[in-house]
């Protein structure tokens, strides 16, 4: 299939790219989109270190706690943002700093 460089290049990719996406974007589903990636190349990393590392099921299960919490943290993520949507019209996370007055 392939060496742990190799997976670990594709999660190096996945985290650059999220990151990338959370910093330069405005748009709050476009910063949940990049945290996603983030958690995806996290998640990636512990596969490839559960199946090189001698196929413990220790990665494995931190992958699913990573789905897990992935979930729940766009449950609350995309209902901030819709409350946000509907308060000032837009989801510009800029915009919701006047949230605070």
């Amino acid at each position: 299939m392939g060496s742990l460089s190799t997976y670990l290049s594709i999660g190096a990719v996945l985290f650059a790219l999220g990151l990338y996406g959370v910093i330069t974007r405005r748009n709050g589903v476009a910063v949940l989109m990049g945290v996603e990636l983030i958690l995806n190349s996290a998640n990636v990393n512990f596969i490839a270190f559960a199946r090189f590392g001698g196929m413990n099921l220790g990665g494995h299960v931190f992958s699913l706690f990573v789905i897990v919490m992935a979930a729940a943290e766009v449950v609350v993520a995309l209902a901030i943002i819709i409350n946000i949507y509907n308060n000032l019209g837009t989801v510009n996370i800029d915009d919701a700093a006047s949230l605070r007055h």
